[in-house]
């Protein structure tokens, strides 16, 4: 059969230099799709796709108090998405940022127990400090445990999410139990100093200026800073860094640190600026969604801050879902549908089609006999030496 009329086929041809405007459509894209598919399913249910979607935007953008509440579900997605981007920077995953940020609030909280009538401007940095040593705290352990033995930080970094679950549902059933709260769970509310300030006359608190601030600052230090560049060096090839005399040991458990502690500091925001109080349950799966988060973000610090709002607007209009009869749960599938298309378009990313005439199985070529092999071996010195 001839070259002409062998028959076209794809072949994907790795990309040496993927384009920035190919990752953000990949990333839109995502979103497209997930919202497509939504709705083509629940078109399938009998549902009206218009009113599901129009009650989404309206309490997430539609209103002022929607944007508010969509600011205020994304400035911990913002902090957990930071922990575990920044992790990643140095190839480690971080599963744990959920149980950070119960132990930042736990952090903070013991703080503003502790001083409830110092002034704010002394007592809200000592909560923000308390909420970054309780996240640090709990990310050291499987960052040591990681540096020393070799474990795998994921196992380590999951199971002890569920330990700050419970020691923070125990504190807020004891020591901490409000004695007006009737049995719920809750702790002592915080004193006006222990409590963070609104921005104007929106429910929007100064956390949103923290994290903004913390995105931007974690974005230096990666990019322009020596300690910055250890650490995309040891990520990209531990190798050359052990060779170039970088401590992975010590790297890897303050990069653990300082992840624990941004989530910590989410933590922190959480209970002074949203319940003024500590209490079970005070995370929806901040910590857990901050790895989905970090993911579309291709771990940039300062990509985490559209995405979390993104999310921030999911989490607010699943519960505006409930007033139409349908189940909030329909926002987790969204978010596992975009996560899913995103992590599908990166193979575009990475790679483009081509294409290019195949070989038909008719012009196979021959598998040559053993005498043919011999000849091929005993002809090959002598085209060497030529």
């Amino acid at each position: 059969m001839s070259r002409a009329s062998a028959p076209i086929r794809p072949r994907l041809v790795k990309r040496l230099v993927p384009s920035r405007s190919m990752r953000i459509g990949v990333r839109a894209g995502a979103v497209v799709c997930a919202f497509i598919l939504a709705a083509i399913f629940l078109l399938l249910t009998g549902r009206s796709v218009g009113t599901i979607f129009g009650a989404m935007w309206d309490g997430s953008f539609g209103s002022p108090y929607g944007q508010a509440q969509t600011i205020l579900a994304a400035i911990p997605l913002i902090f957990t998405g930071l922990a575990v981007a920044i992790a990643f920077r140095m190839r480690l995953w971080n599963i744990g940022a959920e149980g950070q940020f119960y132990l930042g609030a736990f952090g903070a909280t013991a703080v503003a127990y502790a001083i409830p009538t110092a002034p704010a401007f002394i007592l809200l940095p000592l909560m923000i400090l308390g909420g970054m040593v309780g996240g640090g705290a709990w990310a050291f352990v499987p960052g040591i445990l990681r540096a020393r033995l070799g474990v795998n930080e994921i196992v380590p970094s999951l199971l002890l999410n569920y330990v700050g679950i419970l020691l923070v549902d125990y504190m807020v059933h004891g020591p901490w139990s409000d004695p007006q709260s009737f049995g719920f769970p809750l702790g002592k509310p915080f004193s006006d100093s222990a409590t963070l300030p609104t921005l104007g006359d929106t429910a929007v608190h100064a956390g949103a200026i923290v994290a903004i601030l913390a995105a931007l600052a974690i974005s230096l230090v990666l990019s322009r800073t020596v300690w910055g560049y250890r650490v995309r060096v040891i990520g990209e090839n531990a190798r050359a860094a052990n060779y170039a005399g970088f401590s992975i040991a010590r790297n890897v458990v303050a990069i653990m640190l300082l992840s624990g502690a941004l989530a910590g500091v989410g933590g922190m925001v959480e209970v002074s600026g949203v319940v003024h109080k500590i209490q079970a349950n005070i995370s929806p799966g901040f910590g857990y969604t901050g790895i989905i988060v970090a993911t579309l973000a291709r771990f940039s610090p300062l990509a985490v801050v559209p995405i979390a709002l993104l999310f921030g607007a999911l989490i607010v209009a699943g519960n505006e879902l409930q007033t139409v009869g349908l189940p909030s749960d329909i926002v987790l599938m969204l978010q596992a549908v975009i996560l899913l298309f995103a992590l599908a378009g990166e193979l575009f990313v990475q790679y483009r089609v081509q294409w290019r005439p195949g070989s038909s199985s008719s012009a196979a070529p021959a598998i040559p006999s053993e005498p043919e092999r011999q000849a091929a071996a005993s002809a090959s010195p002598s085209i060497e030496a030529g």
